[in-house]
């Protein structure tokens, strides 16, 4: 078992940095995807802009930040305009739509890293993510980027929580958080923490503590068993989520 010295401290702060910057940002987006019934919108933009990453690892040996951030937003945005295009012309095929860019992304990974030598290491990265090996420079990289989509989603909700820029917006902060815990993760942190403030009085701030519990229980509990950060978190948000919705019925009865 894995001790909380100075070193394991050092993986353990960004991590949690890292966690509870996407935890904050996700909860008021998943909270809009359910209400708009496009559940795997998350997954979809989250795996093309997993393939922008791919993209630039193709293209450069060593691509630099501004070079994955670039193609990963290229693509996600793309997507994006694509799936609010869908919305407008084809609302009851949208979800079908978006289904069908996640296969045709996550195959096309799959096709362009089959023959890199550590192309099955690249495609579980991409998944799973790999939280705590995320740095210091990381999170200061990716801050801003999260600080300006709360600040237009809570100052400006009139304008960008309508179907363009919300779509633009959902873009901006998935390609950040897809590079640093992977495509599982993102899923999770924007669908479970909505589910569990489904019905609430408030349903942001159940959101926010659902998602902060769920990455401080999830981040401990994989450093403490050595076991992959990716996978306990998703599972710390199923456990967390479930935990809420049964308290509150519960409270209800």
């Amino acid at each position: 078992m894995a001790h909380l010295d100075a070193g394991m401290v050092e993986i353990v702060g960004p991590a949690l940095a890292a966690g509870l910057m996407i935890a904050l940002t996700h909860a008021p987006l998943g909270i809009e995807v359910l209400k708009r019934g496009i559940i795997f919108i998350d997954l979809a933009i989250a795996q093309i802009a997993g393939l922008g990453i791919v993209f630039a690892s193709m293209l450069w040996d060593e691509p630099s930040w501004w070079a994955i951030q670039s193609l990963a937003f290229i693509c996600a945005l793309a997507a994006a305009s694509v799936f609010s295009f869908a919305e407008r012309r084809w609302p009851t095929q949208q979800e079908a739509i978006i289904g069908c860019g996640f296969v045709l992304a996550a195959s096309l990974a799959l096709l362009l890293l089959v023959d890199r030598p550590h192309g099955g290491e690249e495609i579980q990265h991409l998944l799973s993510g790999q939280i705590l090996f995320v740095t210091w420079r990381d999170v200061f990289i990716h801050a801003p980027a999260y600080a300006v989509v709360l600040t237009l989603w809570f100052v400006r909700p009139q304008c960008f929580r309508r179907s363009v820029w919300f779509y633009a917006l959902f873009a901006a902060a998935i390609t950040s958080s897809v590079q640093m815990v992977g495509v599982y993760v993102v899923f999770a942190s924007l669908i479970l923490p909505a589910l569990a403030a489904t019905g609430s009085r408030n349903e942001q701030r159940t959101a926010w503590g659902c998602g902060i519990t769920s990455v401080l229980t999830g981040i401990l509990a994989a450093t403490f068993i050595d076991a992959p950060a990716g996978p306990v978190i998703v599972l710390s948000y199923a456990l967390v989520t479930i935990s809420y919705r049964f308290t509150r019925r519960q409270a209800q009865i």
